[in-house]
């Protein structure tokens, strides 16, 4: 799943559980699916983050991550 499904899916959990006839059930299901969405998206922005700050301009102009 891509970053941006991951996002699509917790919008809509939370407009799911934003429902007032969702059964118990089926909320404590969402959730724990959003918690574990939500630790997947945060994984994927610190490696994103990771690169970004290990990106270093080499004396030519040209980008280069550094691993």
């Amino acid at each position: 799943m891509t970053f941006e499904q991951t996002l699509t899916r917790l919008e809509e959990i939370a407009v799911a559980l934003d429902r007032d006839d969702l059964p118990l059930e089926q909320a404590l299901a969402l959730f724990e699916e959003g918690i574990a969405k939500l630790r997947e998206a945060s994984a994927t922005l610190a490696t994103a983050e990771g690169k970004v700050r290990t990106l270093v301009e080499e004396a030519e102009g040209v980008f280069e991550v550094r691993e």
